[in-house]
C-alpha cells in the first residue's frame, strides 16, 4: 500500500516538529509532505498537494481549524483534529466519527489514530463535517446526529432514534425505536463515553439505555427497567443506587 500523504497544521512550531518527528519515527504508513503554522497557507497547500489526511490544530489565532475547513471547497481528505486541552468541541468531534489527539501527543495514541485511518478508507468526510458543523452549532440535545461507521459505509442517525445499545463481544448492537438493529465494530464503552451527555446510562455491563425511553422500573436485587418497546433489562446491583438517583 502507498504511504498516505499528510499535511500538518499547527500555529505552534514545537508542536509541529514534535508531531512530524513522531510520525516519521513511529508511523511508516504516513508521509509528511508539508507543514505550516498558518491556516491561510494551509488552504493553498491542501489544494495544491491534495493530501490523504491533515492533522489539524483546533485553536489557532485569526482562523481556527473549523473556520479553515469552511474555506476549502473540495474536502477529499481525512482529518485528525489536535487540541491542547479538553476542548468544548471534543464531544461533537467524537460523535461525528472523527479522530482527535490531545497534546502532548502520545506515540500510542498517534499510532492508534493512524491505524484507524488506514482502515477507514476516507469514508464520507464532507458528510461527517456537515454533522460536526450541525452538532457544534446546537446546544446539546438528542436531536444531534451520531455518525456510525459500518462495513457497508457510514450512517447518520439522530440520537433520539436510539433506544438502547447492547454489548456483543467486541461488537455492539444498536437498537432503534423503529425496531431496527445495527451491529457495529465498536465497544459499548466507546458509545458510553460519547452518549452519556445525551441522557444515556449504562445500567449493566452489557446494556446502555436511553433514559428518555424508560417506561417503568421494577424493584429487586438490582431491579429491572421496562423500556417503551416492552423490553425488560436487568439493572446491575452495583448500579442500582446511582441509577435510582438519576431517574428520581
Amino acid at each position: 500500500m502507498d504511504r498516505l500523504k499528510a499535511i500538518l497544521i499547527d500555529d505552534e512550531l514545537p508542536s509541529l516538529e514534535n508531531l512530524q518527528q513522531k510520525l516519521e519515527e513511529f508511523c511508516p504508513d504516513i508521509k509528511v509532505i508539508a507543514r505550516t503554522q498558518k491556516p491561510e497557507e494551509a488552504i493553498h497547500l491542501i489544494e495544491f498537494h491534495q493530501p490523504d489526511v491533515i492533522f489539524l490544530d483546533i485553536e489557532m489565532p485569526r482562523m481556527n481549524g473549523f473556520k479553515m475547513l469552511e474555506e476549502i471547497k473540495e474536502k477529499d481528505f481525512d482529518i485528525i483534529f489536535i487540541t491542547a486541552y479538553n476542548h468544548y468541541a471534543i464531544d461533537a468531534i467524537r460523535i461525528s466519527a472523527f479522530d482527535y489527539l490531545v497534546k502532548p501527543v502520545a506515540v500510542k495514541d498517534l499510532q492508534n489514530s493512524v491505524n484507524r485511518l488506514i482502515n477507514s478508507h476516507r469514508k464520507l468526510v464532507p458528510e461527517k463535517l456537515d454533522v460536526l458543523r450541525q452538532n457544534l452549532s446546537n446546544s446539546r440535545s438528542q436531536n444531534d446526529k451520531i455518525t456510525i461507521v459500518t462495513n457497508e459505509g457510514v450512517d447518520f442517525y439522530e440520537i433520539s432514534q436510539i433506544l438502547r445499545i447492547e454489548s456483543s463481544s467486541n461488537y455492539s448492537k444498536i437498537h432503534f425505536k423503529d425496531g431496527k438493529i445495527l451491529l457495529v465494530t465498536k465497544l459499548l464503552k466507546d458509545f458510553e463515553e460519547i452518549l452519556v451527555p445525551y441522557r444515556f446510562y449504562r445500567i449493566h455491563n452489557s446494556h446502555l439505555i436511553n433514559l428518555s425511553y424508560i417506561k417503568k422500573y421494577l424493584r429487586g436485587d438490582g431491579g429491572q427497567v421496562i423500556m417503551q418497546n416492552e423490553e425488560v433489562i436487568d439493572v446491575a446491583r452495583r448500579k442500582k443506587e446511582e441509577f435510582l438517583k438519576l431517574i428520581s
